[in-house]
């Protein structure tokens, strides 16, 4: 601060000592041209020397601080603005017949006046004069002093050397409470950045009144600290996750073991049937038509159960490899998209979401509608479970060119980089950066992914400032 109240305070000066005499001078020059206009002008119309064009002279010289002589050929004076003429008169004589001292030079020379700057030895000041030859061929001198303006500039200097020195001492107080104001909440920020590398998230900044640039510094440390308490608490929780992650591990791959074994009962049950009885009626176990009726009955009963538990495995095994035939047809998705939040009104309310849809409809799109709707019913869903803070979900339909995006944002958690590009994998879980709230099969998301290569458009994930955005298209 002080150095730039000394850099301010020296341009002053220079610049006051420089500009301010020549500006000044150049000033009083156009007043003094002026005014020879105006006379010239009066002379033209034969008004110079009149009684009634007095007053005119008068403020002439007055307003503009001018002394003004107009003198004949034959020397009288016709016209002055002086009760004494003597030092004009002499003045006008030197210039006549060029004589002055070395610091005398002419500032604009013309056929009618010539502008001069003049050393007056009698008062070792300076002077500027306008002398020239009139209309009616009369000589005029125009005479202004412009040593008041040097010796202004002069005192002015000398106040500005005064006022540096007191603005020098105010710089360096009001530095040293300035500095202080500034540094006290810093060293205050420093003690908690210390203690939060020693993992104590106690500590707390109390922001002033007046927020400034310290005080949101002291507010986001305050959130930060927040933020690695939260991160420490969560990455204990994801050790026990992971825990009984490899606990449910372990119960999957018996469960497995179950089902197949569950399966193998199911069909050996309908197949021991259908051999028994089919058996039967080869060795002609009776010749009642009555009793081969019933026996073809139980077969073909049988035949049925078993058929429909085949084709329930294949539905799951198409399920998880996405291997589901897509239906093709064209519908309206705003209308989808209004059947799909109507389902989840009780789920939204019991959690306190608030939900927005961004779009006009109608929109048609070309797609499986039934499978459309298992898409963005998962992405909802996953929404509703993942909605933090705000607890906010938008769900946006954007016609483009010749597809529509779909994108549904829920307010939360970002999912960590080194996880965005494997959630779409079956069985995928981010347990290694932050904790699952419910309880998911790990299967939605690929599910979903499968069904938009079937219908070979995108779908995808992005983090954004404040949560997380899923996304698909679809042809038009």
């Amino acid at each position: 601060m002080v150095l730039v109240s000394l850099v301010t305070i020296l341009l002053f000066l220079i610049l006051n000592s420089l500009l301010l005499t020549p500006m000044y001078i150049r000033n009083r020059q156009a007043t003094m041209i002026e005014a020879y206009d105006a006379l010239e002008e009066a002379c033209e119309k034969d008004e110079l020397y009149e009684s009634s064009y007095r007053m005119d002279f008068e403020k002439i010289c007055s307003n503009n601080n001018l002394s003004i002589m107009v003198m004949g050929s034959d020397a009288s004076i016709l016209l002055s603005s002086q009760s004494r003429n003597d030092i004009m008169m002499l003045q006008l004589y030197n210039l006549m017949f060029q004589e002055g001292s070395s610091g005398d030079y002419v500032l604009k020379a013309t056929d009618q006046y010539t502008v001069e700057v003049r050393q007056d030895d009698k008062i070792d000041g300076n002077f500027l004069l306008l002398w020239g030859i009139l209309p009616d061929g009369n000589i005029i001198i125009i005479r202004t002093d412009i040593q008041s303006m040097t010796d202004s500039a002069f005192l002015s200097n000398k106040l500005m050397v005064l006022v540096s020195i007191i603005a020098i001492i105010l710089s360096v107080v009001v530095a040293r409470l300035l500095a202080r104001h500034i540094t006290r909440p810093i060293l205050n920020l420093t003690e908690i950045s210390k203690k939060m590398a020693d993992l104590d998230f106690e500590a707390k900044f109390v922001p002033s009144k007046h927020m400034d640039e310290v005080d949101v510094l002291g507010v986001h440390m305050n959130q930060m600290s927040k933020a690695l308490e939260n991160t420490i608490l969560e990455l204990k929780q994801a050790n026990l996750d992971l825990a009984r992650d490899i606990e449910i591990l372990d119960k999957n791959e018996e469960m497995r073991r179950e089902f197949l074994g569950n399966v193998s009962h199911e069909l050996k049950t309908p197949i021991a049937l259908i051999q028994g009885y089919a058996e039967g009626l080869v060795d002609g176990v009776s010749d009642d038509p009555e009793s081969q009726k019933f026996y073809c009955d139980v077969i073909i009963d049988e035949a049925k159960k078993m058929n429909r538990l085949v084709q329930e495995i294949l539905a799951l095994n198409q399920l998880e490899f996405g291997k589901d035939k897509l239906h093709v047809e064209r519908f309206d998705l705003m209308e989808l998209v209004d059947s799909v939040i109507t389902a989840n009104r009780l789920l939204l309310e019991q959690n306190e979401i608030t939900i927005h849809v961004k779009g006009e409809g109608p929109v048609y799109v070309s797609s499986d509608s039934f499978y459309t709707d298992q898409v963005i019913t998962n992405y909802v869903s996953n929404a509703i479970h993942y909605a933090k803070y705000d607890k906010y979900i938008e769900i946006s339909v954007e016609q483009r060119e010749t597809e529509v995006y779909v994108s549904v944002f829920n307010t939360g958690d970002p999912i960590p980089e080194d996880s965005i590009d494997h959630v779409f994998e079956k069985f995928y879980k981010v347990d290694k950066a932050r904790t699952r709230e419910y309880g998911g099969s790990g299967i939605g998301l690929s599910v979903v992914r499968a069904g938009m290569d079937l219908l070979h458009k995108e779908c995808g994930v992005e983090n954004r400032e404040n949560g997380v955005l899923f996304w698909f298209t679809l042809d038009k």
